[in-house]
């Protein structure tokens, strides 16, 4: 994994995979405090649909490591509408909040799922129920609609409750590799779920395929790829399949990064030397040289105002982050916590970028204050780690591990309380990048 990494800095068969997860989102480590939040078991085709919505539901919240769920197992009580509840009941269960709900089968595979979220401390038992009513809705979707459907409802509860988008509808991008016995190792590009299911390969080749970059409307991807041994940036349509290659110059083509309009690629080209930083215009195929040194310079990612760029360069000596401003061609230095710092990327407010940072010859995650230049360091779990991808709301970041030996994918919340990991059970997971939201 580590190679590949250093691969970027110095210099069409499908795989049949199953709807069901082959990421396995595992919580390590919740905060201390987590809100209460009983989730009963949906009434009415609930159990018998296609998906049943309340597990989802109850999964997304247990393993955001904001909430403690209290689900099927811990009550013996299920209500499925507001006239069900008995407040004094999940008041003594120890929840604050109660999501309740129905799926309703209403034709040929179509589902109506009703649901709401109640405030238990509002609530009085005789009482009229709306003075606890937090949110309700409801949707109409095909059954195959109903795991997203869930996400939605998941996001819409964590908004509710915590005061930020939530992010159970967005998508992950990421690299697996296979080792087959006796034969060359096979590299597959692949997006999924946020919680791993319904994973979907979008390229496999017994050549290396790295750096994904969701487009800002999640609808394409770009990434290198060095079939015909030789690296390509590519941009895929993630609907339809359809791909074309974007530079394929001389050297290196690699870290394609999106500006936040979606009509220009940050990228790295080494085709008159040096790796340099240069801009694409997606449509006209315009090139804008941005460094002009015989520096390594890579890793470029944009500012959520399109402003400006952070990327990687040794120009100091070793490898640090440093900021273009694109209007006055001005560069800074941004990073001076550890001898390494690389792989940088803004939140979605631009007050911060997480980055790899190292420090006695351990590879961690790290978040840096722009304002202030306070490093906080979010991972110290003694394994190299790689690759930071933040979430679209800011809360988590994703990055690339190792368990022991195995490559695997981590999540790490913006303070550093919420740990997660995503194993895969068919391969070593790498290089992922979290799409924007989709909506």
């Amino acid at each position: 994994m580590r190679k590949l990494v250093i691969i970027l800095f110095f210099v069409g068969l499908l795989v049949s995979r199953p709807a069901s997860a082959l990421l396995s989102l595992e919580l390590t480590r919740g905060v201390a405090g987590a809100v209460p939040i009983a989730i009963s078991p949906f009434g009415g085709a609930g159990a018998s649909a296609p998906q049943d919505v309340s597990s989802i539901i109850s999964n997304d919240l247990q393993n955001s490591g904001r909430f403690k769920v209290y689900g099927r197992n811990a009550m013996n009580q299920y209500p499925n509408t507001l006239d069900d509840i008995q407040y004094g009941y999940f008041r003594n269960l120890g929840a604050d909040k109660l999501v309740i709900g129905r799926v309703t089968l209403v034709g040929s595979d179509r589902y109506q799922v009703n649901f709401a979220l109640v405030d238990v401390f509002k609530g009085k038992d005789g009482a009229p129920s709306s003075q606890a009513l937090v949110v309700q809705d409801k949707f109409v979707v095909s059954g195959s609609q109903l795991r997203p459907l869930a996400h939605h409802i998941s996001d819409i509860i964590y908004q509710q409750i915590l005061g930020t988008r939530g992010i159970f509808s967005t998508r992950l991008a990421y690299v697996i590799v296979q080792r087959p016995a006796g034969r060359p190792p096979l590299h597959i590009l692949e997006v999924s779920d946020q919680d791993g299911y319904n994973p979907r390969p979008l390229l496999s080749s017994s050549d290396p395929v790295m750096s994904p970059a969701w487009s800002p409307d999640g609808k394409r991807l770009a990434y290198v790829s060095f079939e015909n041994r030789r690296a390509s940036i590519y941009v895929e349509n993630i609907a339809t399949g359809s791909r074309s290659i974007i530079s394929q110059y001389k050297g290196i083509n690699g870290a394609p990064a999106w500006s936040p309009d979606g009509r220009k690629l940050a990228l790295v080209l080494s085709k008159d030397g040096s790796p340099n930083i240069y801009v694409l215009d997606v449509n006209s195929k315009q090139l804008t040289q941005l460094t002009h040194d015989w520096s390594i310079n890579t890793e470029p990612a944009w500012s959520p105002n399109g402003k400006s760029l952070v990327f990687t360069s040794n120009r100091g000596g070793g490898p640090q982050i440093y900021q273009l401003n694109l209007a006055t061609q001005a560069v800074s230095r941004v990073s001076y916590d550890g001898d390494y710092n690389a792989r940088a990327s803004f939140t979605a407010d631009g007050s911060h970028i997480a980055m790899l940072h190292r420090e006695n010859g351990v590879y961690n995650i790290g978040l840096l204050d722009l304002d202030t230049g306070r490093f906080h360091l979010l991972t110290n779990n003694g394994s190299d780690n790689e690759s930071p991808s933040i979430a679209p709301n800011g809360s988590m970041v994703m990055y690339g591990t190792l368990d022991n030996g195995r490559s695997m994918l981590g999540m790490v919340s913006s303070d550093g309380k919420v740990q997660l990991r995503l194993p895969d059970r068919n391969g070593e997971v790498q290089d992922p990048a979290w799409s924007p939201f989709l909506s």
